[in-house]
């Protein structure tokens, strides 16, 4: 009997790296020229990140300097989902950032389709918030795991567990 390979495919991210990446972002936004005196508040929650500042460009600049940091921290921003811009008390703006974590169960049966089309003989299976994809052969699943990276998703994908 031939042996079975297979591995995951989930979205998660550092919460750790998450928290570092804010902290960073609140020390450089003490330290900036233009934001001295400015409100300019981050607070991360279990999952979102709200962001308060006096005005829409300020808000762009510090999600500017927050992608950075997270970039260099090894995240992907696309974990983050950043919602409307919204007015405030005292004038100020409010956005809250989603953080995404699991896959869907849309983007799971979208991924199972794809899969499918690539290789007809491995088989994925839908695990709560993650995707187990098996088979007999390694060089099927490579081309699915090269398959699923070029995709360009709103949810960043890793691939773990492979055996």
């Amino acid at each position: 009997m031939a042996q079975e390979y297979s591995f995951d495919v989930v979205s998660q991210f550092d919460r750790q790296e998450l928290v570092n990446a804010v902290d960073q972002t609140r020390r450089e936004l003490a330290t900036r020229f233009d934001f001295k005196g400015v409100t300019a508040e981050l607070d991360l929650r279990p999952s979102e990140l709200v962001i308060l500042t006096e005005s829409e460009p300020k808000l762009r600049a510090i999600n500017e300097i927050l992608t950075a940091k997270m970039v260099k921290r090894a995240l992907s921003p696309k974990v983050l989902d950043p919602h409307e811009p919204e007015p405030a008390a005292r004038g100020n703006v409010r956005q809250v950032v989603s953080l995404r974590a699991g896959i869907g169960e849309e983007l799971a049966r979208d991924l199972v389709k794809r899969i499918k089309a690539v290789t007809p003989r491995v088989q994925s299976r839908v695990q709560g918030d993650s995707l187990r994809v098996s088979g007999r052969d390694k060089d099927q699943l490579q081309a699915v795991i090269t398959t699923l990276r070029a995709l360009d998703l709103p949810t960043p994908l890793q691939f773990i567990n492979y055996r």
